[in-house]
Formats: structure tokens, C-alpha cells, sequence
């Protein structure tokens, strides 16, 4: 089986490079059998920038599309370029909430403006997944909502950094996408739960997070999903969310179990393929 793994497409849809492993980890990646990589930004303290303007992210965003560049000597790497919905606790506790929000569409249109010129495949956005204020909340709303703009405007994907999963959530998300008009499978809930029956029925895309048994749990229920590592690459938490080699392994373990060769191409091919326009070659 391991010698048939280069035939087979394995794509991790959200993965940070931080200065941990950075390349190295994605050099683990396509040892394990990894072929193809969603590469998404960080909070803007992590790159040791402090957005006072919309504008300022550029710093951020052109340090991300060169480790792309540099990551697709290794494998096929993509770039998400995003504001985290964090963002608006960050910088809204120096500069007031309502600032906060408004650099947060600024830097959500760059992002939409990196994708136009084919410098990104997808944008991310959200709201907190943390307690916070009525005001707060409501600012987050509309940011993400002006995000699905962006995102529809740009013709691209969208990924979620949201609340954990409620039936609820998600369809209160999906209703606000749709309102602003962008076609439900781009919208992608990142570290989603194998419960892709549901993600089904609402039409959001799930991107399951790789964790425990979860692929196996998603890939029982059907075929209308991506799988995730979320690594974060921080040296405080070496393997945190979960480790570089975990999707290959993942997907080895579906083949083990029984599951088809064809489902592996849906998850990591066709399903990716068609939400975020772009095509997976081997």
C-alpha cells in the first residue's frame, strides 16, 4: 500500500507554517504520502504586526505567498490569505471594536484583491469561537458577512475559524451566505466534525478535522468532505492542533479499512477540485 500512495491524492485542507518545522513539516507531509497542502495565515501578532489599517496586512500577506512559493518545491501549496476573526478582540481593545471591524473588511478586500491576481485560492474569515460581548458579536457577524462578499465578488472559496459546532451555528452562517449570495459548497466550516450528513442537508462544506477516528466516522456517512490537520506549527506546541503526517495517515487508514480508492480521489481530489477551483494534479 505504501508504494501506491504517490498514485493517490492526499490533501490537507488547512495547515499553518509558523517557526517551528515551517518547510521541514511539510517535508514530513509528503514523506507520510502528502501531495497537496491548503496553507492559510496566522493571527497578525504572529508575524509581529499590528494592523492599524487595512492596508498593513499586505506585510502579512506577502510573507505568506512567498512561503507558498517556497512550499511548492515540496508539494502542491495553495494560499489562504484571511483576517481572524480573533482580530477583532485584538484589536479592538486598542483601537475600539468598531475600528477593529472596519480594518478587518479592509483587510479582507486585500485578501479578495491577492485572489483576483492569482496569488491566493481562498480567502478565511469567521467569527470568535470564544465568549464575548453583544457588540462584539454583532461586529463579528458583519465582518464575516462582508467576507462572504468578498469572496463572492473574487469568485473564490471562503474558510471558517467559528464557534464549535452546533446544528444552529451552521445554519445560521449558511443563511447569512446566502444572503450575501455566494454559493454555499465555497463556504468551507474549518475544523468541522464528521458530521457531513448535516453539513450535507445545510450545504455548507465541512473540512473534518483529522483527528481520533473522525475520517472514518465522515467517511461512513458519505463522501461530501476534506480532512484537516490544522497544525499550527508553534515550538510551544510542537504538534498541536495535530501533526503534519497525520492526513497521509489518515488515508491510509480508510484504504485499511475498506474504504475505496474512489472515495480517497472525492475527498482529496474531486471535492477540493470543485470548491476551490483549482485542479489536483499527481
Amino acid at each position: 500500500m505504501t508504494g501506491r500512495m504517490v498514485e493517490i491524492p492526499v490533501t490537507d485542507d488547512h495547515m499553518h507554517l509558523y517557526k517551528h518545522l515551517r518547510l521541514k513539516a511539510l517535508e514530513e507531509f509528503r514523506r507520510a504520502g502528502g501531495t497537496h497542502v491548503f496553507l492559510v495565515t496566522l493571527l497578525s501578532k504572529h508575524y509581529g504586526v499590528f494592523p492599524k489599517k487595512g492596508s498593513d496586512f499586505r506585510e502579512i500577506f506577502d510573507a505568506h505567498v512567498k512561503l507558498v512559493e517556497e512550499a511548492n518545491e515540496i508539494v502542491k501549496a495553495y494560499a489562504v490569505l484571511g483576517v481572524h476573526p480573533a482580530e477583532i478582540t485584538i484589536l479592538g481593545e486598542k483601537l475600539g471594536y468598531e475600528r477593529a471591524a472596519e480594518i478587518m473588511k479592509e483587510g479582507l478586500e486585500l485578501a479578495g484583491k491577492y485572489v483576483e491576481e492569482g496569488k491566493a485560492v481562498a480567502i478565511k474569515s469567521g467569527r470568535p469561537h470564544y465568549t464575548v460581548s453583544e457588540e462584539v458579536w454583532r461586529l463579528s457577524n458583519e465582518v464575516m458577512f462582508h467576507a462572504f462578499e468578498v469572496a463572492r465578488d473574487a469568485s473564490c472559496a471562503i474558510q471558517l475559524h467559528t464557534e464549535s459546532y452546533s446544528r444552529k451555528g451552521i445554519e445560521e452562517i449558511a443563511e447569512l451566505a446566502k444572503k450575501a449570495g455566494i454559493k454555499l459548497f465555497r463556504v468551507v466550516k474549518h475544523f468541522a466534525p464528521p458530521r457531513v450528513d448535516e453539513f450535507e442537508e445545510v450545504g455548507i462544506f465541512p473540512s473534518v478535522i483529522a483527528m481520533g477516528n473522525n475520517a472514518i466516522r465522515a467517511a461512513t456517512l458519505g463522501d461530501r468532505f476534506t480532512l484537516e490537520t490544522d497544525y499550527i506549527d508553534d515550538p510551544e506546541r510542537p504538534g498541536a492542533v495535530l501533526g503534519p503526517k497525520t492526513v497521509p495517515k489518515k488515508v491510509k487508514e480508510l484504504l485499511r479499512c475498506g474504504f475505496s480508492e474512489e472515495l480517497v480521489f472525492k475527498v482529496c481530489k474531486d471535492n477540493v477540485e470543485k470548491v476551490y477551483g483549482v485542479e489536483i494534479e499527481l
